[in-house]
């Protein structure tokens, strides 16, 4: 504590540190790994076990999630891209690397294409994380799901960065596709 600190205390005036009352950071982000409804339910027993952190609303749909938190305490000093990437690593870890942190989709929801495609074998939880997760890392895929009762993946995509043609090549070439 400085001298003047000190003697601003004893003469009795209250010194408050502005950031110790901060309003928390209500950030949307997209989650990667949320490929089923019942992956909600996961989801929110993480943020469960992760107390700086508060899961305030999911958008299954759109996979995405607003969290709330106080930026300054958890990441000081951190960019946004800086916070996403940090929230990122952190929720990979408490998930063993199931679920993740993404930046919001850049491209309005409207110019997006939906596209479904037939999958069969798919017989579990992890048959469907599989290829959620072949889908999902294809550079225009924003949103995907995954349902082995269905025996359907389906993703949101960019148009202008790939098809569902270049999905199924990937399926195909994994195994996941006939």
């Amino acid at each position: 504590m400085s001298i003047w600190k000190s003697l601003l205390c004893l003469a009795g005036v209250l010194i408050v540190d502005p950031a110790a009352y901060a309003e928390p950071t209500t950030t949307k982000v997209r989650i990667a790994g949320l490929f089923s409804p019942d992956r909600e339910k996961d989801l929110r027993e993480l943020f469960e076990e992760w107390p700086e952190v508060k899961l305030v609303r999911v958008d299954f749909a759109r996979s995405e999630a607003e969290l709330s938190f106080d930026s300054e305490k958890l990441y000081p000093k951190a960019n946004p891209a800086d916070v996403i990437a940090r929230l990122n690593d952190q929720l990979r870890k408490l998930s063993n690397y199931t679920f993740g942190v993404k930046p919001l989709c850049a491209v309005p929801w409207d110019k997006l294409t939906r596209v479904e495609i037939a999958i069969a074998g798919l017989d579990c939880k992890a048959c469907c994380l599989a290829a959620y997760e072949m889908v999902a890392k294809i550079d225009g895929v924003e949103a995907a799901t995954a349902s082995f009762r269905d025996g359907r993946l389906t993703a949101t995509i960019d148009p202008a960065k790939t098809t569902k043609a270049k999905l199924e090549a990937v399926l195909k070439e994994r195994g996941v596709l006939k």
